[in-house]
């Protein structure tokens, strides 16, 4: 059945939303396109998209650099879990989270807990060559960010894989992620 919805994103999202009841939460590294293909995810779903991220500077009233330099990560931390913490109530929306995020414990057990993970994951050449568009992310600020990459995607990627679903993000389109995602959904819950 799902061979012959491969091609129609509108008819896997309609039949996902018939039994979607929690919050779609992307993981995964910087620069992986969370936020980006999480907006498209949300409309092409019909549900609401949040970044988490901008939810904790809205909170904090500054900026994550800003919280970074003035109060360190772990603080940064404890913030982003409460704030992921209150997205997670049992509404279907798609949330991207910041690339640390599912390294906690308490927050990786919130968001298995309460939502589906989607690891979207991606080779580091094109995390480089997307993350070098911005120069907002405060944990490549000293450092190469190919070896900063590759360092974290070391530590991080087997803790991304515990999501419930893993996608590849590829260079290309946003929709073709997304449609990747509405199938993986789809065979997931089959």
């Amino acid at each position: 059945m799902l061979q012959n919805r491969k091609s129609d994103p509108a008819r896997l999202a309609g039949d996902i939303m018939q039994w979607l009841d929690r919050p779609l939460v992307l993981v995964g590294l910087m620069g992986v396109g969370k936020s980006t293909v999480g907006k498209r995810l949300a409309t092409d779903l019909g549900i609401s998209f949040v970044d988490a991220d901008e939810e904790i500077e809205t909170a904090a009233q500054m900026s994550i650099a800003e919280i970074f330099e003035r109060f360190g990560e772990p603080y940064f931390r404890d913030g982003e879990r409460r704030v992921i913490s209150r997205l997670i109530d049992g509404v279907p929306r798609v949330i991207a989270t910041g690339g640390g995020a599912f390294m906690s414990d308490q927050t990786r057990t919130l968001i298995l807990e309460g939502a589906i993970a989607i690891w979207l994951d991606a080779d580091i050449a094109t995390l480089v060559e997307r993350v070098s568009r911005r120069n907002t992310r405060p944990l490549l600020r000293n450092g190469d960010p190919g070896e900063v990459l590759t360092r974290l995607a070391a530590v991080r990627n087997p803790v991304y894989a515990q999501a419930q679903i893993h996608v590849r993000s590829k260079d290309g389109p946003h929709h073709r992620t997304v449609l990747t995602i509405l199938e993986a959904l789809a065979r997931w819950h089959a």
